[in-house]
């Protein structure tokens, strides 16, 4: 019966730890080639090495923080070390207990199961995850009313690996049964330089030193959007005839594509506009806001917001988002006398 819904389903993504056929062939694969969290990848490869001595699968993962800073390669990565296949899928994907089902019976001893955006996993899934996690055994009910009954179906020892944007989000029973919790932070412009270097080798594209580091800078801490914004210049340059990426090609590419020198784009821009010229600086409520740049909700809170209260150019309140004095200077505009008060509650906070 699971065997046909796991095959039917569509439920997961790839059965590889050897992607080079995946179309982002930019993802290193091993714990050497992978750059920064180098506390996590300390860790964790004591983890697996002590994991591999006893002969035992690696105890569960939860890799969480913002978008782009690789959980996903890094649960490729953990795969491969393990010298086991890896099965991917996403909280959303999986409906029904059925498909939690089909996924977990198809596992082999030591395989992993990625699933992504694990806090968006249905509510009856997850209690049904709980048993899968801790005792590796699925409780299914078969029947109805008093025909109701019990089937307790034993799986082989997995190691699930979730990933998720919002930590905050997960209930404590399912985050109290990760073994092992490692926070991805954002990544520093050296290291970024690091990543922009080696996915230029890979991609064939010839880049100067100081061009690469213009891209890296102007990154906004994240590895997906470096490699993005490296074959966009590359895209420029070769336009303009250049044979290799100089900081001049950089610049002039990531002003055509109006990204700043601290890396904010239109919408950044937008965002805190509304807020100084339409709030008068903030207070303003998330979905206010949302509405007046016409943007979702989700991806100001996910994409947007970290990176601008990380420069200091944003800040949560509990009366609603409001502007700091690094926007105001950012954007050349004045602040609001109405705001002038609440911003020197920051500074007495800053000193």
């Amino acid at each position: 019966m699971f065997d046909d819904e796991f095959e039917e389903g569509g439920l997961l993504t790839s059965t590889k730890t050897d992607y080079d056929v995946e179309e982002n062939i930019l993802r290193p694969k091993t714990m050497e080639e992978y750059v920064g969290q180098d506390k996590i990848k300390e860790n964790l490869t004591v983890y697996m090495n002590a994991a591999k001595a006893r002969g035992e699968a690696l105890d569960h993962v939860l890799l969480y923080g913002p978008p782009g800073l690789g959980k996903t390669t890094l649960a490729h990565i953990i795969a491969n070390t393990m010298g086991t296949q890896i099965k991917l899928t996403s909280g959303p994907a999986i409906e029904r207990q059925g498909d939690l089902a089909a996924i977990l019976s198809n596992l082999n001893d030591g395989e992993v199961l990625f699933i992504d955006e694990i806090h968006r996993l249905n509510h009856t899934v997850e209690e049904t995850l709980y048993s899968a996690m801790e005792d590796y055994a699925l409780d299914i009910i078969v029947g109805k009313g008093p025909m109701a009954r019990n089937i307790r179906l034993p799986l082989k020892r997995f190691t699930l690996i979730g990933a998720t944007t919002r930590a905050g989000m997960l209930s404590s029973p399912l985050r109290d049964r990760f073994g092992i919790l490692c926070r991805l932070d954002m990544y520093t412009p050296t290291e970024l330089q690091k990543i922009i270097d080696r996915s230029a080798r890979t991609l064939g594209i010839a880049v100067e030193e100081e061009g690469s580091y213009e891209i890296a800078r102007r990154s906004r801490g994240t590895p997906r959007i470096a490699n993005r914004l490296l074959k966009r210049v590359r895209d420029f340059s070769a336009v303009r005839g250049s044979k290799k990426i100089s900081k001049a090609d950089a610049d002039a590419a990531l002003r055509k594509m109006e990204i700043d020198e601290l890396g904010l784009d239109e919408t950044d821009r937008n965002l805190l506009r509304a807020l100084i010229e339409k709030f008068n600086g903030g207070p303003a409520g998330l979905e206010t806001l949302a509405a007046t740049i016409n943007e979702d909700v989700n991806t100001i809170l996910d994409v947007y917001e970290p990176y601008l209260i990380q420069l200091g150019f944003l800040a949560r309140t509990p009366r609603g988002r409001i502007c700091l004095k690094g926007a105001y200077e950012h954007l050349g505009m004045k602040i609001p006398e109405a705001a002038k008060k609440q911003l020197s509650v920051f500074d007495t906070d800053d000193n």
